[in-house]
């Protein structure tokens, strides 16, 4: 009897070791500091790679003006498209992988992805082909890019949470500021110089190989890994970050539109091609604030608030676009539309971020998201190509798009409904 007692009563200290251990080492999780050096240098890091990747992604409006009149003038619109679809689709999808990699391993992903998408933009510079830009432009490309975004706004958010709105809005607004830059800079060295595309793209790659390399360097994750279930599939039973999802995949059936073809509507209005060459980067640097000023207000007033108020805009604008016609209409139009359209992958992200009860599955639920949503990347731009092609105008691209961004903005606004606060209520 005694010993099945000393048996008993080590079992019991065991059981009980081995809750205190598991207690320890998976439910404790400090709070974020929301703010110290550490914390602001992983948001400048992140905001680094934004402006390399979703900048350059966010110029490929002016690509498609180049392309289509030099090296694949014998393509049509939507076949060019395919090359900017497919690469923004994978730059997110790739997050099913990049976001559980981040939440096990780090932040040390980020190198290796670094170092492959500056060789991703020399090889760019030697393509001739249409199957040459579709494979570096569009698959290695946002490959790597996909492997760069996804963990840097995972590690920002490990470091925020009552200012994580905020801090995301800071580090998406890298890709207007590189929408702002990379545009004009591309526009003139291909338009205004002797340089050619081969030297034009490879100087972008030079400017961009300190910010890269200051950027992986400087993001690094504040949590100890994970070591549970590479995917959380018990995500998909959370209703809200399903019906999230579905809002952000009909968002991005729409918002592209702007980004895509705001150049060549413009040169179609009558715009000079020179000054059309700046509407991306006028667009873009509305976006700064876009995504800055909405990340403030939605730690305030409510993440799903401003998520669904920026969709529902972005779609009452695209619907309005083929009813701009003058320079000075469409200058004021583009920095509309760029700062409601600024609100959308910030507030995704912010939106998303408010599903995991353990910041540790930060990486994951985000990187699942944003892939399943990006499916929407492959089907969006080259269906609006066709439009063009088969009817000539941008109304019919307007309608297809405003209407799709519509139906996701609506379905952010009553995913309100799936939390305690309900549809009043400032969440």
């Amino acid at each position: 009897m005694d010993s099945q007692k000393v048996l008993t009563g080590n079992t019991l200290e065991n059981e009980e070791f081995g809750q205190e251990k598991r207690s320890n080492t998976s439910d404790h999780v400090d709070d974020a500091p929301d703010g110290g050096m550490r914390a602001w240098l992983v948001v400048a890091g992140g905001a680094g790679i934004y402006f390399c990747c979703m900048g350059f992604t966010n110029s490929f409006g002016e690509f498609v003006q180049y392309y289509l009149s030099h090296q694949l003038r014998d393509r049509s619109a939507d076949e060019v498209a395919w090359i900017g679809s497919l690469s923004a689709f994978l730059q997110f999808s790739i997050g099913v992988l990049a976001g559980p990699l981040f939440d096990r391993f780090g932040a040390w992903i980020l190198r290796p992805a670094g170092v492959a998408y500056i060789f991703s933009l020399m090889m760019l510079s030697l393509c001739k082909e249409y199957w040459q830009f579709m494979l570096v432009q569009g698959v290695l490309m946002g490959i790597t890019m996909g492997f760069l975004q996804i963990p840097g706004i995972a590690a920002v958010s490990q470091y925020f949470e009552k200012k994580r709105a905020a801090a995301l809005g800071i580090v998406v607004s890298g890709s207007s500021i590189g929408g702002i830059v990379i545009p004009i800079a591309v526009s003139r060295m291909l338009n205004s110089s002797s340089l050619g595309f081969g030297w034009t793209v490879r100087i972008i790659g030079f400017i961009f190989i300190p910010l890269m390399g200051f950027a992986i360097i400087a993001v690094t994750a504040r949590l100890p890994p994970r070591s549970s279930n590479f995917f959380i599939t018990a995500a998909f039973k959370d209703k809200k970050y399903v019906m999230l999802i579905a809002a952000l995949f009909f968002m991005f059936l729409g918002m592209f539109t702007p980004l895509f073809y705001i150049p060549s509507y413009a040169v179609y209005r009558g715009m000079d091609t020179t000054l059309a060459g700046y509407m991306l980067a006028i667009l873009n640097a509305s976006s700064t604030f876009g995504r800055i000023i909405p990340g403030i207000l939605a730690d305030k007033y409510g993440r799903l608030n401003i998520f669904s108020l920026g969709g529902i805009a972005t779609a009452i604008l695209i619907l309005c676009m083929n009813k701009v016609t003058s320079n000075a209409a469409l200058i004021v139009y583009a920095i509309i539309i760029g700062f409601a359209s600024g609100t959308i992958v910030s507030g995704a992200a912010t939106a998303f971020s408010t599903c995991p009860e353990s910041p540790r599955d930060l990486g994951t639920y985000m990187g699942m998201g944003m892939a399943i949503s990006s499916l929407a990347t492959l089907l969006g731009p080259p269906v609006e190509g066709v439009l063009l092609d088969h009817y000539g105008g941008y109304l019919q691209i307007s309608i297809f798009s405003g209407v799709l961004c519509l139906v996701g903005g609506i379905i952010a606004f009553f995913t309100k409904m799936t939390t305690p606060q309900g549809l009043r209520g400032w969440v």
